[in-house]
């Protein structure tokens, strides 16, 4: 067997061991996930009314499909919810032998900040709902119609504003992590600081009933957190910068 052929053979052993480990990854994640939909199915009931306790009216269901569907929708909200932690530990796990020591600690400590931003982001989005986009949307009927909210349209709209926000919440961790790997550099985000206005206001835009007001009190939390990621970026721009110079003036 020539060189060649060796490094081929080699190639592919590589890759069926990293299709391997991935594939493990994922059924460990898929066990987790089915654990707290489980879990999901059991407290449906609570998770439902935490939702709906603050309503002033009552929701409707019109095909027993609808009650179906909301069993699986909170039972799937606190699956999603509770396996985020473990994917992002074992998306870690599977790209840990690709980092140097450095980048595996300071990668492993962005984790548990994960899962509580995500939260925050959630009752962000849950608050900024319920205090202004729900109140204006309701104040536009001006008795001119009769309200009948249905369970599948509610939750489907509740769940479009509130989810992104926790999305948005991981920017500082993601470009933190991704300063921390040399990927992007805090003059990076401050050069592209405008396009990033912009494409936050037309998502707080997209997310928020077309009141000028509204929009303007969704976008500027959007605007902050980008803010607080490119100081966060800069932090562990200048933390690797001094590392990098010790490890420089350490060498003979």
């Amino acid at each position: 067997m020539n060189n060649d052929e060796q490094l081929s053979k080699e190639k592919d052993m590589h890759v069926v061991d990293h299709i391997s480990e991935l594939r493990k990854r994922l059924i460990w994640t898929a066990v987790v996930f089915i654990l707290f939909l489980l879990l999901g199915f059991w407290f449906v009931k609570d998770i439902y009314y935490f939702f709906v306790q603050d309503l002033s009216f009552t929701l409707t269901v019109i095909s027993p499909g609808e009650i179906i569907w909301i069993y699986f929708t909170m039972a799937m909200l606190v699956a999603a919810v509770g396996t985020i932690p473990f994917l992002s530990l074992q998306i870690w796990l599977f790209v840990k032998p690709g980092l140097t020591s450095r980048e595996q600690k300071v990668s492993l400590s962005y984790i548990p900040a994960i899962f509580p931003l995500f939260i925050a982001g959630l009752v962000f989005g849950y608050y900024i709902f319920i205090r202004l986009i729900l109140p204006f949307l309701l104040s536009l009927n001006d008795g001119m119609f009769t309200e009948m909210f249905t369970v599948d349209r509610y939750f489907k709209f509740l769940l479009n504003v509130t989810l992104p926000f926790g999305l948005f919440f991981e920017i500082p961790i993601v470009f933190m992590f991704l300063t921390s790997l040399g990927i992007l550099t805090p003059a990076f985000l401050r050069k592209t600081r405008k396009y990033a206005y912009f494409i936050l206001i037309i998502v707080g835009a997209a997310i928020t009933p077309p009141d000028f007001i509204v929009q303007i009190v969704v976008a500027i939390p959007l605007i902050i957190i980008y803010e607080i990621s490119v100081v966060l970026s800069g932090i562990v721009f200048r933390k690797k910068q001094e590392q990098h110079e010790a490890f420089m003036r350490e060498e003979p």
